[in-house]
């Protein structure tokens, strides 16, 4: 049997076992999340998939609903206090247990349990021409960057990791990964990053801007 196939078996087996398994701590999330902050339980977002296609992500909500983001002037998330973060998406962020409703992206096919992080569409601008074969295979629940430092990482460092994996990428190496991403969500590593390495840093021209304004200052 073909890797693709094997790796395709293994995504439904777990994704669908892990989502029966875990149901009631499902439910139970919602319910705590319903309750905590006025707003849904579950935050849809629009991510690129394997060949830039876009589908909808799921995730419990962890922030206070907003009708309007501006993704490229939306302020870096730096550290659990943050007011757009909730009291119950404090904790969700910290155990990831905000990520388990993409159990259902792996099981419909949107996604693989390991493989590179699925970019927002704004993201992909900042992805330079060296790092696009990432998009060549599915995003992943977790990946190589996840477990290199995740948010903790720059972010030509986040596009490196993910091209590493799709040019190195094994089933062995795979279930590497799920190992050392228990480690690190029990670690709590890397869920948030400083603003010096986030993407929009890195947008086209915004080197350029930030450059003319340290010489005007």
């Amino acid at each position: 049997m073909r890797t693709p196939m094997v790796k395709r078996a293994l995504d439904l087996a777990v994704s669908l076992g892990a989502l029966l398994l875990l149901a009631p701590v499902m439910a139970l999330v919602a319910l705590w999340v319903r309750l905590d902050s006025p707003g849904p339980a579950l935050f849809r977002q629009t991510r690129l998939g394997r060949k830039d296609v876009p589908f909808e992500l799921y995730k419990f909500r962890s922030m206070v609903v907003r009708e309007v983001v501006d993704q490229y002037r939306e302020a870096v998330v730096e550290q659990g206090r943050d007011p757009r973060i909730t009291r119950a998406g404090r904790w969700l962020r910290a155990t990831s247990l905000d990520e388990l409703p993409q159990l259902w992206n792996v099981l419909r096919g949107d996604m693989s349990l390991v493989g590179p992080r699925p970019l927002l569409p704004e993201q992909q601008a900042a992805v330079p021409a060296r790092f696009r074969r990432r998009f060549t295979v599915l995003p992943g629940l977790t990946g190589l960057a996840q477990v290199r430092g995740r948010r903790g990482l720059d972010w030509p460092e986040q596009l490196s990791a993910d091209c590493d994996y799709v040019d190195t990428q094994s089933l062995w190496r795979d279930l590497g990964i799920l190992l050392a991403t228990v480690r690190v969500v029990v670690a709590a590593q890397g869920i948030y990053g400083g603003a010096g390495s986030n993407w929009r840093a890195y947008l086209p021209g915004e080197q350029r801007r930030q450059d003319e304004e340290v010489r005007e200052s």
